[in-house]
């Protein structure tokens, strides 16, 4: 009951602040200690102190969300700039926005699909000249851009449905009704009311989740089931040889190379929509497995070398207004939540199915934790599995409900949705990582 009431609260909150509670909330309120920290970080960046115009901020978002082909987002973030006074041309598309924010395609396109590709000139070519950017600016701009791309990943991944004022959405109570919902609460505080109470006519959440009973996958090869990964987690705990630094880099390459034979999801998508192409450039550049990266000179990115604790943290905070400390809330919220279940077991410690799948994320994107064992990997978590997650991290745009249906049959809903928020913040760190290294060298240099 006190979830419930948290969830309850937060889902007021937000619904007061932003005369809407979309969809992502409401599917993210199934852990409202995450819920909490995402609400505060994204009102952050877009609403709060910052180098950057608020106008900027929502196309910057808009930008991102186009390299996903992620009309929710879009949509919402289109309806978001208009009223902070945006210029409605500017919505015509890329050729009718000013030079200096054209100027951040490339970091946009880079950071959404190679961010490994990133280098030195690429923030040069911002910070000098005409049109130049502040490397204050600059980083604001790039936890916008990681924000958005990762955030595309959860909305597909989850199947998220669109918002009252796009086609298929729901009614949503108007600010008079939820304020006579707010004050019914408030006189009934020992109410044991389900989420239904929050100020929504509909809770989407029964929709989606009615959604999965009333089509039930046909799953192509049988999953490895609960009580087996159980199992697997006990045997590796219980395991006390370890491994040499030449077997836990061979063991890395091994899932690396492997990850590079699973295919996506799903057909690749045919031409972009009118609609969102206007915002994207170069839309045939696209995610492209690291283990196949060709130029070996760009080498696995080492978490020993450069990590969020020791470095990016610190950066971001000293450049970006203390952001980092909404940042690392959330990152340490996604990986840590637990509830000590899986399925319907209670008491389980599930750190270790957690850490492989964050690290698997991660490893997608060419980022290497030297002390992890990534054998683990290949004993938690199954190829159908390994196949969703690389297609919600690297193509989101491919995925649907019914992907998110097949797999991790056994896991309650909150628990698969816990999963894909692990694939956003895995997915924003790697992408920030990769940017706060480059801005950091830029530093050195300059």
């Amino acid at each position: 009951m006190e979830q419930l009431a948290k969830t309850h609260t937060i889902f007021v909150d937000a619904f007061l602040q932003n005369n809407r509670l979309d969809h992502v909330s409401q599917v993210m309120g199934y852990h409202p200690s995450y819920l909490d920290h995402f609400l505060k970080t994204q009102g952050f960046i877009l609403r709060g102190d910052g180098p950057l115009p608020y106008d900027y901020r929502h196309y910057i978002a808009i930008m991102a969300a186009g390299r996903h082909q992620c009309s929710y987002l879009i949509t919402l973030q289109k309806q978001e700039f208009i009223l902070q006074g945006g210029d409605p041309a500017w919505l015509k598309g890329l050729t009718y926005i000013p030079q200096k924010l054209r100027n951040l395609y490339d970091i946009n396109k880079i950071l959404a699909h190679q961010p490994w590709l990133l280098n030195k000139s690429h923030i040069e070519k911002l910070t000098k000249g005409k049109d130049s950017w502040s490397l204050a600016e600059v980083v604001h701009a790039i936890v916008i851009l990681a924000h958005f791309h990762s955030l595309c990943s959860f909305v597909f991944s989850c199947g998220v449905n669109q918002e009252l004022d796009q086609a298929g959405g729901h009614r949503y109570q108007t600010s008079e009704e939820v304020h006579r919902a707010v004050a019914m609460n408030a006189n009934n505080t020992n109410s044991k009311t389900e989420p239904k109470d929050i100020p929504i006519v509909n809770d989407t959440r029964q929709d989606w989740k009615q959604l999965s009973l009333a089509s039930p996958p046909s799953p192509t090869e049988p999953e490895v089931g609960i009580t087996t990964i159980m199992q697997r987690m006990k045997t590796l705990s219980e395991q006390t040889q370890e491994c040499t630094p030449v077997e836990l880099t061979k063991r890395f390459e091994n899932v690396e190379n492997q990850s590079a034979e699973l295919i996506a999801v799903g057909p690749e998508p045919q031409e972009t929509p009118a609609d969102i192409g206007i915002f994207v450039d170069d839309s045939s550049f696209m995610y492209h497995d690291f283990a196949k990266r060709g130029d070996h000179e760009i080498s696995t990115f080492r978490v020993q070398d450069y990590s969020w604790d020791d470095h990016g943290y610190s950066l971001v905070n000293r450049l970006y207004n203390d952001v980092g400390n909404l940042l690392d809330d959330k990152f340490k919220t996604a990986y840590n939540l637990t509830y000590y279940t899986m399925g319907g077991r209670t008491d389980v410690d599930t750190s270790r199915f957690r850490r492989a799948i964050w690290n698997y994320i991660q490893c997608l994107l060419g980022i290497r934790h030297d002390d992890y064992d990534y054998g683990e990997i290949n004993q938690l978590l199954e190829k159908t599995l390994k196949t969703f997650i690389k297609s919600a991290c690297c193509y989101p745009e491919r995925v649907t409900k019914k992907d998110y249906d097949r797999v991790l049959r056994e896991f309650k809903h909150s628990e698969k949705v816990h999963v894909n928020l692990m694939i956003l913040e895995a997915r924003m760190q790697a992408e920030l990582l990769y940017a706060l290294r480059t801005v950091n060298r830029y530093n050195m240099t300059n």
